[in-house]
């Protein structure tokens, strides 16, 4: 996690690693908040009438499509055109509730009054011509169901002449994913020997090609698998299974060296790509006695 603000139930904690707390992110700042203007009222807003400053706003998201249980990230692009400067711009980026915010990359984003909304209010003018962004990372809950519909709006206090360009909308599908669980059972024990036996099934409507089991052994030390393509990692093994389609299982067998007490063992499978709407079963656990 980079430096940004946190959301929490509490509201938002700051805290910023390498970077400065800023707003708009690449923006070139000018003068002091609430600097002063020459000239009269009447005559800033008849200027402002003529020039104003143009300002845009682009959103995209990553991945293009959905994936439930996986991250998502929003991106949110603005530029000031001019000819003016904006004066004190406010950005409200509005998320779909089917995506939990797990952070943004500009201090001054706070969480707004209704769930899923993003306010972040620059302290300085915006020099005419200039441009940044905003990135908000979050995650697909499980149960979501596209389409997913974000939006945001960018804001002045400079009269605006083609505001239909200051907000925009983004529509991202949202895949059906796959349905992962994983079961386990011991095979066989001859005194430090023991083998165990790992089903993994997907009840999905699609096809995983880079499922892999993540195993925690306590108190035994990891010798061979069949079936999969397994690795050690000082007490943990990782092992990555063939194409799991729809409707199939893939099975397979793993040896360890136990200590005097019956070991146990925790697996979980999972996927980087494809999602998963019931990830309550992909965990298991066993002990091994």
């Amino acid at each position: 996690m980079f430096g940004g603000s946190v959301f929490t139930a509490q509201g938002a904690a700051r805290f910023v690693a390498g970077i400065v707390s800023f707003s708009f992110a690449g923006f070139v700042l000018a003068g002091a908040p609430g600097a002063a203007r020459a000239g009269t009222a009447e005559g800033e807003e008849a200027e402002g009438r003529r020039h104003g400053a143009d300002l845009s706003v682009r959103l995209e998201s990553s991945p293009a499509i959905a994936q439930p249980g996986q991250p998502l990230t929003y991106r949110v692009e603005v530029h000031n055109a001019g000819p003016e400067d904006a004066v004190l711009p406010l950005l409200v980026v509005r998320l779909p509730h089917g995506v939990d915010i797990l952070g943004v990359n500009v201090a001054e984003c706070l969480p707004g009054r209704a769930a899923g909304e993003v306010v972040c209010a620059s302290q300085r003018d915006v020099l005419a011509g200039t441009d940044g962004g905003v990135t908000i990372n979050g995650i697909v809950r499980s149960g979501a169901r596209g389409p997913l519909v974000a939006t945001a709006t960018l804001s002045s206090e400079v009269v605006d002449s083609q505001e239909e360009n200051n907000s925009a909308w983004l529509t991202t599908p949202v895949d059906e994913g796959a349905d992962l669980a994983v079961r386990l059972s011991r095979k066989t024990r001859a005194g430090r020997l023991v083998t165990m036996d790992a089903v993994v099934r997907n009840r999905g409507p699609r096809v995983v090609r880079d499922a892999a089991v993540f195993l925690r052994t306590v108190k035994a030390r990891f010798l061979s698998a069949k079936g999969a393509r397994c690795h050690s990692y000082g007490g943990y093994v990782g092992c990555a299974l063939r194409a799991v389609g729809s409707g199939r299982q893939v099975s397979l067998r793993l040896a360890f060296r136990a200590h005097r007490r019956a070991p146990r063992a925790k697996a979980t499978v999972y996927s980087t790509h494809v999602g998963d709407r019931r990830p309550a079963n992909n965990m298991a656990r066993i002990s091994l006695r």
